[in-house]
């Protein structure tokens, strides 16, 4: 067999491989015939992976299904973007060219783990002695790139399967959007870091909204998989340590939900009547079908959501469905568009763009055109002219980890950067220790890199991998029939909230006087000395491995759920609260972006 490119050029061989590479070896076979064609890259002296959801699943057996412009194209793009601006700066990795090889994830965990195996052929050492062809002429073995360093995955299941064979090799690894606490445990994901923030410290930040606002009975509600039950199992575990906010039910949306799964989980909500408050780890399709269920079962006001980092300030999850989300409060780390990604984005053409082999895909999505007679889109629709324009011609507007794929491929550019001065000094190119990189040595300079990143903010990793925790605190407010998502907030180690009363809309209620209501809003600490002196002690800091272990253990909580449907858990506590019905009058609160 004979494969194209710089693959591999091979006779009908038989191997004698060592048991430990043999399955390796299998998947990698199969993705060989493919994954030239599907892949984008770059010479250089030094190659980075990179791995993106160009695609999003496919349906009934097929890997990948539709194209996702945003999440895929504009993040490889800010790859390359990124790729090329250090490649022209004299003063970072001087005389040294990066190179790329980027691939398709296709939002599927099996599917990127298969393509993933194409960074590590370089490092497995084929043993051609007992090798025989059919004419009896010996192989042919073209070497494949040898990867130094990856940039990727986006979903959290995708990076951790990837990650457990990158580390098998040595390979450091950094994530632009994986956020599941699990990926802190040093001890499993070692070659592992990410220029996001965990969820355990976004769980966190939930806390201190829940607890600021006096909610002490709160619903969750996760998707199936490491994101959803690993951010509410943080949340839950630092809520039991803080104290005072019970959890009245733990609800999971599944992989697959069966027809009227949604309006079930609603049904099940509305149980515990009295925890309107909502807490959802839910990725945007689980959001928005929740929230029509909400629609279906005329619950406007009811529910009171707190969203985590994948609602954010998307527009998918509530259009439509406006009134259902009024009110709700959602976090996002706090990031910046950046301008220079802008210009270079909105310049690209057909033409200036060969080197993204999925262009042309978008090309035709992005304009709903077709391109000649080998477009993907039918005959019916009409043919793209090339002179189409990317934010002329059709909408734009960067997407938002645009900025962590740029300060990912940084960390990587001033690791290598600070390697090279170390082991190369004065050496103009790469010296000879540094032909082959070490990549236990380059973790060890990633873990220590101290730059500003694109957005002016430092980039910085911790022992585990983890950057620091930074939010901006959203709500989702309707004013005058229009709907924005307001900046009412931020969190960076401790929250800091705007906040106003606001009669005209009902967003967010509070079974409580007006007067309490009133005094626990401007004056927190006041409040809790006259009425709840007990709780005056200074609140001891948690150690960011409790906060791991907190998303990463399985408690006595989610045992429980394990027993009833769909996860629900209710404590005794709870049910306490349940029957505690209050008669007193319900003051609505709301929000403003105001200035301190």
């Amino acid at each position: 067999m004979v494969y194209e490119g710089k693959r591999l050029v091979s006779c009908h061989c038989f191997f004698l491989l060592t048991a430990k590479f043999c399955w390796i070896l299998t998947l990698m076979q199969r993705t060989y015939g493919q994954e030239y064609a599907h892949s984008i890259r770059l010479d250089g002296d030094i190659i980075l992976g990179g791995l993106f959801p160009v695609h999003a699943k496919g349906d009934r057996g097929v890997p990948c299904g539709e194209l996702k412009k945003e999440k895929g194209i504009h993040r490889l793009e800010a790859m390359l973007y990124a790729i090329d601006q250090i490649n022209k700066d004299p003063d970072l990795l001087a005389n040294i060219t990066l190179g790329v090889r980027i691939l398709d994830t296709c939002s599927r965990d099996t599917y990127a783990l298969e393509q993933s195996l194409t960074f590590v052929q370089a490092l497995i050492e084929k043993d051609g002695s007992d090798v025989k062809c059919a004419n009896g002429d010996p192989p042919i073995f073209t070497k494949p790139d040898k990867i130094s360093g990856v940039i990727g995955a986006a979903a959290s299941s995708v990076s951790i399967m990837v990650a457990n064979i990158l580390r098998l090799f040595k390979i450091p690894q950094i994530s632009y959007a994986s956020t599941a606490p699990e990926l802190s445990d040093n001890t499993r994901y070692d070659f592992f870091s990410r220029v996001v923030p965990p969820d355990s410290y976004q769980a966190q930040a939930m806390v201190d909204i829940v607890t600021a606002l006096g909610w002490n009975y709160v619903s969750t509600l996760a998707s199936e998989g490491n994101y959803g039950e690993s951010g509410v199992e943080a949340f839950t575990q630092i809520s039991r340590e803080i104290g005072g906010v019970c959890i009245a039910q733990s609800l999971k949306i599944p992989r697959e939900p069966r027809p009227g799964e949604f309006e079930k989980i609603i049904k099940r909500l509305l149980e515990t009547p009295n925890a309107r408050a909502v807490i959802m780890f839910a990725n945007e399709d689980d959001i928005r079908r929740i929230l029509e269920a909400a629609k279906k079962a005329n619950q406007s006001g009811h529910f009171l959501w707190i969203g985590s980092d994948s609602w954010g300030s998307k527009i998918s999850p509530v259009q439509h469905q406006e009134e259902i989300a009024e009110g709700a409060v959602t976090i996002l780390p706090k990031r910046t568009s950046i301008d220079g990604f802008d210009r270079y984005f909105r310049s690209r053409t057909l033409a200036n763009n060969r080197r993204n082999v999925w262009f042309a895909e978008f090309w035709e999505e992005n304009f709903g055109c077709k391109l000649g007679s080998h477009g993907k889109r039918n005959s019916n629709i009409k043919k793209c002219t090339g002179l189409e324009r990317i934010a002329r011609d059709s909408a734009y507007e960067q997407e938002g980890k645009v900025q962590f794929v740029i300060d990912a491929v940084y960390s990587m550019a001033y690791a290598l950067h600070n390697m090279h001065k170390d082991l190369c000094p004065g050496y103009i190119g790469l010296c000879p220790r540094m032909s082959t990189i070490d990549g236990k040595e380059l973790l060890t300079y990633i873990r220590a890199v101290n730059f500003n990143g694109s957005a002016g903010t430092p980039v910085i990793f911790n022992e585990n991998g983890d950057a620091p925790g930074r939010y901006d605190i959203f709500q989702y407010q309707i004013t005058n029939k229009s709907t924005e998502y307001k900046i009412i907030g931020h969190w960076t180690n401790q929250l800091h909230l705007n906040m106003y009363i606001q009669t005209t809309t009902l967003t967010v209620s509070m079974s409580l006087s007006a007067s309490v209501s009133l005094g626990m809003l401007y004056m927190p600490k006041v409040y809790i000395i006259i009425f709840h002196p007990e709780q005056n002690v200074q609140k001891r800091k948690r150690s960011f491995k409790a906060v791991v272990t907190a998303a990463t253990m399985q408690s006595k909580l989610t045992q429980k759920g394990n027993d009833r449907p769909n996860g629900e858990v209710k404590t005794e506590l709870c049910e306490s609260l349940e029957t505690n019905t209050s008669s007193t009058k319900t003051t609505y609160v709301s929000y403003s972006n105001q200035t301190n």
